[in-house]
């Protein structure tokens, strides 16, 4: 059973940071692609970021790209989330996910304040 757990959310004024974790239990995480997405209030679910296996490879959606950094750390099976220079076109639940399979988080809600 996959079980993925995030914390570190929190509300923060613009110009802020902010650094998510995802910890992962039940497989093998440094086998698996792992990624951030959000939703914000009445909007879909998005895609933030995504870090391959080995944390060679990482994608951004455009709108966090220069902001946004995805780490991961193997030894501590957790992914990270850096967010800097936070607006408040950042406030959504983010949520962590396994790229292989429907495994999803609870969601962290990160709240940005103007």
């Amino acid at each position: 059973q996959v079980q993925l757990v995030e914390s570190g959310g929190g509300l923060v004024q613009a110009g802020g940071s902010l650094r998510l974790s995802c910890a992962a239990s039940g497989r093998t995480f440094s086998n698996y692609d792992m990624g951030w997405y959000r939703q914000a209030p009445g909007k879909e679910r998005e895609f933030v970021a995504a870090i391959s296996w080995s944390g060679g490879s990482t994608t951004y959606a455009d709108s966090v790209k220069g902001r946004f950094t995805i780490s991961r750390g193997n030894v501590k099976n957790t992914v990270y989330l850096q967010m800097n220079s936070l607006t408040p076109d950042d406030t959504a639940i983010y949520y962590c996910k396994m790229m292989s399979g429907d495994y999803w988080g609870q969601g962290t809600q990160v709240t940005v304040s103007s």
